[in-house]
């Protein structure tokens, strides 16, 4: 084929469908890491760009020739994508933030190790816990939910037609808020179980008070944390199945907001 026959309208349209599924891929969890090399990463956008640009064709707009207006609206696709992608990275934030609350009340606040998909240092705890939401993700091929929903917002949200107004800004706090009750959520049967072996620990003080009950802590309660966080992954994967399941109404929801 000779590029040259390619006329400059369908190429622009290209890019606008490349911007969007490039902020896509950027932000949605598992791909967006560190670990996933910048060349898998850019021939994934193309390919799925290219998947997408002949039947999303009726839902472009006219692109302007002008630089800047070209500009603006490719920082928009952008946007959204990176949007969407977030609205997922929210689940494996409140994840870590749980985790992150299991380890300190364990005694493992200085035993961290580096994330490769964050390039930080995190809990030791917490980086257990995120590979056990990713192993969970892609288990129930929460990833092809992204795929489905990319289709989806050109048909809800056309390029151009983004507005952080009405009911969008209160949704995103909304999720937000969410985050944190669903850290509150991986973290209160183990917190409960620590919360009551401090309780005991503290009659043991009293009643012995030549037992070491500093040092006896250390071992017990990582112990105890451990068995627990063991006994409740049931739960754990039936409330990250949840979440996950949830995805798609979500990111669709957001959508019908920024649409207005």
């Amino acid at each position: 084929m000779d590029l040259q026959l390619i006329p400059i309208e369908r190429f622009q349209d290209f890019l606008v469908v490349t911007a969007r599924i490039a902020g896509f891929i950027g932000a949605i969890p598992v791909i967006s890491g560190a670990q996933t090399p910048v060349r898998v990463k850019t021939g994934l956008v193309v390919m799925i760009a290219l998947v997408l640009f002949p039947i999303m064709g009726e839902n472009l707009p006219t692109v302007s020739f002008a630089p800047l207006p070209f500009l603006l609206l490719v920082i928009n696709e952008v946007l959204l994508g990176t949007l969407i992608g977030l609205i997922a990275r929210l689940i494996f934030t409140a994840v870590e933030f749980g985790a992150t609350v299991i380890g300190y009340q364990m005694g493992f606040a200085a035993a961290n190790i580096f994330d490769p998909q964050g390039e930080r240092q995190v809990a030791l705890i917490s980086q257990f816990q995120n590979v056990f939401a990713i192993l969970i993700f892609l288990a129930i091929n929460g990833h092809h939910h992204f795929l489905r929903t990319a289709v989806r917002s050109y048909e809800l949200l056309p390029p151009g037609k983004l507005q952080l107004t009405g009911e969008a800004v209160p949704y995103l706090m909304q999720l937000a808020a969410h985050m944190f009750t669903l850290g509150v959520l991986f973290s209160a049967p183990v917190l409960a179980v620590l919360l009551f072996s401090g309780l005991i620990l503290g009659i043991l003080a009293r009643v012995f008070p030549q037992l070491n009950v500093f040092l006896l802590s250390f071992p017990l309660n990582i112990g105890i944390a451990f068995i627990v966080i063991s006994l409740t992954l049931d739960l754990s994967f039936i409330l990250l199945r949840r979440e996950f399941d949830s995805l798609p109404e979500r990111i669709l929801t957001i959508l019908a907001h920024l649409a207005f």
